[in-house]
């Protein structure tokens, strides 16, 4: 069970530290408008350490199903939901990862599963 729940923690810190470390050394504000090629940069750079982020918890888990993965997208959706309706300012990066970073965890945890049946 404590392997499960650092697993979930694991996941969640991958996501969250490469994000901090996105916009701190872009200088780019995560709440403000940005140009168009930094959101499909923090897309692409963002769905890699999410699908990163899933991985690393089968990782650790060394679970048979997508279950943790699923816990892991609820707390990232469920972050970003809540910024979202919290926070002024530009929504961008609240709607990336609600429909593209949640997700993207689920599909790292697939990705465990198919290289590693």
């Amino acid at each position: 069970m404590i392997r499960k729940i650092l697993a979930v923690l694991a996941g969640y810190a991958i996501f969250v530290i490469s994000s901090l470390l996105l916009f701190n050394l872009s200088g780019q504000k995560p709440h403000a408008e940005a140009p168009i090629v930094f959101k499909l940069l923090t897309l692409i750079y963002g769905g890699a350490f999410s699908a990163l982020s899933g991985y690393v918890l089968r990782l650790i888990a060394k679970t048979r199903n997508l279950n943790l993965n699923y816990i892991l997208a609820i707390i990232i959706a469920g972050f970003a939901t809540f910024s979202l309706f919290s926070a002024n300012g530009s929504h961008w990066t609240q709607l990336l990862a609600i429909f593209i970073f949640a997700p993207a965890s689920i599909a790292g945890g697939k990705l465990y599963s198919n290289k590693h049946i």
